[in-house]
C-alpha cells in the first residue's frame, strides 16, 4: 500500500509539474535594451513617476501614469494587456511594484528598466522636458 501512494504521489508530481502554465513574464533590462526594444513597433512605454518628475524629463512617446496615484490601478488597465510594456520610474523601485501588480492584472510581457530615468540620463540616452 505504502508502495502505490509513493506511486501515485511521483505521477501527481510528474502531472503538475510537466503542466504549462500561463503567466506574465517580467524581463529587467539596460537603458541600451531598452532603446532598441523602442524601435519595435506594437509596445507601451509607461513613465511610472509623478507628473512633476515626468515633466522634468522623459523618454519620447512615453505615456505618464503615476504608481502612486489613488486612480493607478484602473489607469493602468487602459493598456492592452497582450502587447508588450516598457516600464520605467526614477531609479528602479516604482517600476518593480508596478511591474509585479501588472502580473497580477493579466499583463503578459512587461520589461522594467534597471536603473530607472537616472540611469537613462546618466548615460546620456536622449529624452525630453516639458
Amino acid at each position: 500500500m505504502k508502495k502505490v501512494s509513493i506511486i501515485l504521489s511521483f505521477l501527481v508530481l510528474l502531472v503538475f509539474s510537466c503542466t504549462e502554465q500561463v503567466e506574465g513574464e517580467i524581463k529587467v533590462v539596460s537603458p541600451e535594451e531598452m532603446q532598441t526594444l523602442l524601435q519595435l513597433d506594437n509596445v507601451q512605454l509607461v513613465d511610472v513617476r509623478t507628473s512633476k518628475e515626468y515633466n522634468s524629463g522623459y523618454i519620447a512617446l512615453a505615456q505618464n501614469i503615476d504608481f502612486m496615484s489613488p486612480t493607478f490601478d484602473i489607469d493602468i488597465q487602459t493598456l492592452d494587456k497582450a502587447k508588450p510594456v516598457l516600464l520605467y520610474c526614477q531609479k528602479g523601485g516604482r517600476s518593480a511594484k508596478c511591474a509585479e501588480k501588472m502580473i497580477d492584472l493579466g499583463f503578459k510581457k512587461i520589461y522594467d528598466m534597471q536603473g530607472g530615468f537616472s540611469k537613462w540620463e546618466h548615460e546620456g540616452l536622449p529624452y525630453k522636458k516639458k
